[in-house]
């Protein structure tokens, strides 16, 4: 009888301890994570409010800060008007590309998924096979014969072609759909077909079922697919690097190249100061849709 008691209070404290010990090295692992996200944003800002313009100086706390990297990019700084000529037309771009890909990529990788999901046709597997094969390959393999491509399209049609916003439109959708395609489909799929089958028996046609029935069913997997593509295409450097020529036609993520291109003029806080500004469109559509976000990521994911 002794010895169980004696066994009992030790047991209880292996296990408490086993139980704290475990709390604590998530609670580290925890803090390492938050901490490695959240110092380059830190160091953004840093940089952004950081006078020097020297990377190998900088500090986390500036010892030159001030607003003068802000005055340059707003053109408030009359010796320095660069940024007041381009800046605002790099973000406005961006945004009006990112948009415009976006809204037409949804629309069109809805229909095509229901088709595939829904209607049974000649191909329709094999289609879908190419699709992924498709994917398979590195989009850098593909930039000289984007390149030919639209250079080519440019002779016939010169709004569609090289510096054309229209041409990195169309190089943005056909490598955007593939993999949106089999994401939509597989959302469609979970949906059951007796919606499908209530609306034929009231006379409805394929596409007054898609459009009044499984088209709000399909808002949260709309959401998810509409952010993804529309921050993969903001933040695209390589292809409109290559395609766009002009700078008052460059997106956001070639314009601030500028900045820190020059050999003996480096522009690194102001180069931050545009960082920063042209993250707030990403940050206000996660801010706005993050319900919708969490929502879209889970749904469908059980198969009622």
């Amino acid at each position: 009888m002794s010895s169980m008691t004696q066994s009992g209070p030790s047991l209880w404290g292996s296990q408490k301890f086993r139980k704290r010990f475990g709390v604590g090295v998530r609670l580290v692992i925890a803090v390492i994570l938050i901490a490695f996200s959240v110092f380059p944003v830190l160091w953004i800002i840093s940089a952004s409010f950081d006078n020097s313009q020297s990377l190998a100086s900088q500090k986390l706390i500036p010892v030159r800060a001030g607003l003068d990297n802000y005055r340059d990019l707003f053109g408030l700084n009359p010796d320095y008007k660069f940024g007041d000529l381009f800046y605002w037309k790099w973000l406005w771009n961006s945004v009006k590309i990112a948009t415009i890909s976006t809204v037409l990529s949804l629309s069109i990788t809805t229909l095509a998924a229901y088709a595939f999901s829904r209607l049974r046709f000649a191909g329709r597997v094999a289609m879908l096979k190419g699709i992924l094969l498709i994917q398979v390959f590195p989009n850098l393999l593909a930039l000289v014969a984007i390149y030919l491509l639209i250079f080519q399209t440019g002779e016939i049609i010169p709004g569609l072609g090289l510096n054309s916003h229209a041409g990195l439109i169309l190089v943005y959708l056909g490598g955007s759909m593939g993999m949106n395609i089999w994401l939509m489909k597989g959302f469609l799929d979970t949906i059951p077909r007796a919606i499908d089958e209530s609306g034929m028996v009231d006379g409805a046609s394929n596409f007054r079922i898609f459009w009044t029935l499984l088209l709000p069913l399909l808002r949260p997997i709309l959401v998810v697919i509409g952010i993804l593509s529309f921050i993969g295409i903001y933040g695209d450097f390589v292809l409109a690097r290559i395609l766009l020529n002009d700078v008052d036609k460059y997106t956001l993520m070639v314009g601030l190249q500028i900045f820190t291109a020059g050999q003996f003029d480096q522009k690194w806080g102001v180069f931050a100061a545009g960082a920063l500004i042209g993250a707030l469109p990403i940050m206000i559509t996660y801010i706005s849709l993050q319900d919708q976000i969490a929502g879209g990521l889970t749904a469908g994911s059980v198969k009622e």
